[in-house]
């Protein structure tokens, strides 16, 4: 009977898991590192699924690499053939899980948008682990506005271009998305209406991806006797379905030129697909990325007007749009 010595049976199929979990601890850190605040700030969704990457992939990594008594009828097992093939899938979804995890990592908020955060005499602003809401102190309207982030941006990253909403007296509330999805937080509106009786109205908005998501949610709720939908912004989106006759509430669109995502001829394109009195706003210079305080963002045009003007200009119009259907 062979008496080696108990060291670690190792084949390919074993390195190749390790490999992945090292790559996967190193991704939960890059993540975690470098958008800190958005991880955060963000739905905790992210935050636990980064947590138990990491538990995983450190207890792969010691499974690996500690040493294991009668390592030869182990090698046998490891090498026997339909086990090796379910240990070979499970690597090859192990790298996809852990590509999803960095695609998923989010675009934290910048400034103007976190001093924009701060409570102060005009508005007071509650965070929570599934939204923000930003309430008027003084005289509040009985329209609110609800709003869906884009695809993985802090929510935070709108505070800036929506407090002049609230400022001028309508509640203004936005969800963390899990995972930063907007198609994950299809329930957040009806969740989000009974928290405030007063406002009697709704004009449900989105940047990109959210404002798809947003124009499912106001279609679904405009004909619901308490607290509807009375309105729809967009900001640099568009539905995904043809709403051209289904709709019946107000829609603002506002665009960029310098939008290399929602481009201006997708923007044209959705003319067809939405109702015929539609107002499109077109920011001339603005970019994707200015409808919100996250940076720069991958596919995306260089702008030709400051985040400043940007914002100025989108705010102006969103108030102006907001404010026609609260009189």
């Amino acid at each position: 009977m062979s008496t080696a010595p108990a060291t670690p049976c190792r084949d390919w199929v074993m390195w190749a898991a390790a490999i992945v979990a090292a790559a996967g601890v190193v991704v939960v850190l890059w993540a975690t590192i470098t958008e800190w605040g958005g991880v955060v700030h963000g739905n905790p969704a992210y935050a636990v699924l980064l947590g138990v990457t990491l538990i995983a992939c450190v207890a792969v990594l010691l499974f690996a690499f500690l040493p294991r008594k009668n390592h030869e009828p182990t090698r046998g097992r490891w090498r026997s053939g339909w086990r090796r093939v379910v240990r070979i899938i499970l690597v090859v979804l192990a790298i996809g899980f852990i590509a999803l995890i960095a695609w998923l990592r989010p675009h934290t908020a910048e400034e103007p948008a976190l001093a924009a955060m701060k409570s102060d005499a005009a508005v007071t602003i509650t965070e929570s682990p599934t939204e923000i809401v930003m309430t008027p102190t003084g005289d509040q309207s009985t329209t609110g506005v609800f709003f869906q982030p884009g695809a993985l941006v802090d929510a935070r990253a709108y505070a800036a271009v929506l407090r002049p909403l609230a400022e001028a007296g309508h509640t203004v509330v936005i969800p963390k998305q899990p995972l930063g999805i907007a198609f994950l937080s299809l329930g957040a509106f009806d969740a989000a209406r009974p928290q405030h009786p007063d406002v009697r109205g709704w004009v449900v908005g989105g940047h990109s991806l959210g404002g798809t998501v947003a124009a499912i949610q106001a279609e679904g709720a405009e004909s619901d006797t308490t607290a509807p939908a009375t309105g729809l912004l967009f900001f640099a989106s568009y539905p995904a379905t043809d709403m051209s006759t289904s709709l019946t509430i107000p829609v603002e669109s506002i665009s960029g030129t310098q939008d290399g995502l929602a481009t201006p001829e997708k923007i044209d394109a959705s003319r067809t697909e939405l109702p015929a009195d539609t107002t499109f706003t077109i920011i001339d210079g603005a970019s994707h990325a200015q409808f919100g305080s996250y940076g720069p963002q991958s596919g995306d045009n260089t702008p030709e007007i400051s985040n400043d003007d940007a914002r100025t200009q989108i705010s102006a119009a969103s108030l102006a749009f907001v404010d026609s259907i609260a009189d």
